[in-house]
């Protein structure tokens, strides 16, 4: 691409496009791309970058994978779209089966949507009619964890930490929920009474109006990329348990692989009542999302006044995303992917490991294909993105922490030169 074309497209695009958390007039700088392949995105002035984030962590396959490639295609030809009301077709009914069996018993019910947010209301929206079929709508309010990230849409950003989130702009106009506090044990480490004091305390107090506890498993993603103990589950899990209260898992950014287990609830083997799935399911080549859920669910909600459950996208089931998403599940399961993801987090944690050294550096952890840098001060995106850019690696941070979650197929040496300049950026700054 001439420079006359570069300067172009991003005049076009200032002009015409507002992009996410970012101002729509003078914000930081965007980087056109005009193809990919592998790890790889190309730009339109020809550089090439290592993407250390997976396109936000869905493209666990990479770009342009042929076997993904080829299901897309081989759709295409048969139907790309049709209403999912009152219709059916092989690759929603192939998908959905698919998972039931790779999600733990129980779980034997899947609603399909178009993405994560979508998944978390879909989530919610079943919790709260559940119980209202079963004549209790004072059950009507979720208990979520500080520190928690479930979605940018009003109902999955009221579960958001209300004061640290990326939403608290919207505190006056949000349902209001209830707030446990972050867990605080580590991932290795045991999860002791105290830690569990507050949020049984809010269980017992408020359990006749509480619907469900949602967190996300192990990980709390874009809320602060940190990991917790599996005992904190399998205690949740009791505490709903005691007080009747149901428990949905927000599995979106964790779920095909991320922490080293297929889903993150597999470190703990504890199963909920409700769980969202989205981002890998498709490999990233489009949107689509799951919410599973048990039978209780299913008959409280059916069997109820209203007789169905009361949601209902355009593009739920799309043909064309649920051919892709059987192709990606099936192309993860036929490799050794555990053994790919253990490698990702031993070279991420070497690569990593010099940023402990510095000063600005709060903390630097890793789990599964997840490798974090977190800072003592915010990052400032005007700055922080050009230099990764510069050293042929594509990394967004956010807030305090500069991370990468890699495409599974990332290869040794190139996971070596993006931590290296994760490294080596944080150290400028």
């Amino acid at each position: 691409m001439t420079d006359n074309a570069w300067d172009n497209l991003q005049r076009g695009d200032s002009e015409a496009i507002w992009h996410p958390y970012a101002p729509a007039v003078g914000g930081p700088d965007v980087f056109p791309v005009v193809s990919a392949s592998g790890v790889r995105l190309e730009l339109a002035d020809g550089r090439q970058l290592i993407d250390g984030m997976a396109s936000w962590w869905c493209a666990i396959h990479g770009y342009n994978h042929p076997v993904l490639n080829r299901a897309v295609e081989s759709q295409l030809h048969a139907v790309s779209h049709v209403m999912f009301g009152g219709l059916t077709h092989p690759p929603a009914v192939k998908l959905a089966q698919m998972l039931v069996k790779l999600t733990p018993p129980g779980l034997d019910r899947v609603f399909f949507s178009d993405s994560g947010s979508v998944a978390v209301e879909v989530a919610m929206k079943m919790a709260i009619q559940y119980w209202h079929g079963l004549n209790r709508p004072e059950k009507h309010k979720l208990l979520a964890l500080r520190n928690g990230y479930h979605g940018d849409t009003i109902g999955a950003m009221s579960l958001c930490d209300p004061v640290t989130g990326m939403h608290y702009l919207f505190g006056d106009t949000l349902p209001k929920q209830l707030f446990a506090p972050a867990p605080q044990c580590s991932f290795d480490g045991p999860c002791t009474d105290a830690e569990m004091a507050e949020i049984t305390t809010l269980l017992s107090d408020h359990s006749h109006e509480i619907a469900a506890v949602v967190l996300e498993p192990i990980v709390q993603g874009a809320g602060g990329m940190r990991f917790y103990s599996p005992e904190y589950l399998v205690k949740v899990r009791a505490l709903c348990d005691h007080y009747d209260v149901l428990l949905i898992f927000d599995e979106i950014a964790t779920g095909f692989g991320r922490t080293g287990k297929l889903f993150a609830l597999e470190h703990a083997g504890v199963v909920p009542d409700i769980l969202c799935l989205g981002k890998a399911l498709t490999g990233g080549y489009m949107t689509l999302a799951a919410t599973l859920c048990n039978e209780r669910i299913c008959s409280g909600i059916s069997n109820s006044e209203a007789g169905a459950f009361m949601h209902g996208p355009t593009f739920m089931a799309n043909p064309l995303a649920c051919a892709t998403a059987i192709a990606s599940i099936q192309l993860l399961l036929s490799q050794p992917w555990q053994r790919t993801v253990q490698r990702l987090q031993t070279e991420l944690a070497a690569g990593l490991a010099p940023a402990r050294k510095l000063e600005s550096v709060a903390e630097v952890r890793t789990l599964g294909a997840i490798g974090v840098i977190e800072l003592k001060e915010p990052v400032d995106m005007r700055v922080v993105q050009p230099l990764f850019v510069e050293r042929g690696v594509w990394v967004r941070p956010f807030g305090k922490l500069v991370y990468a979650m890699p495409p599974y197929v990332m290869g040794s040496a190139d996971v070596a030169t993006l931590t290296a300049a994760m490294v080596d950026v944080v150290a400028q700054l």
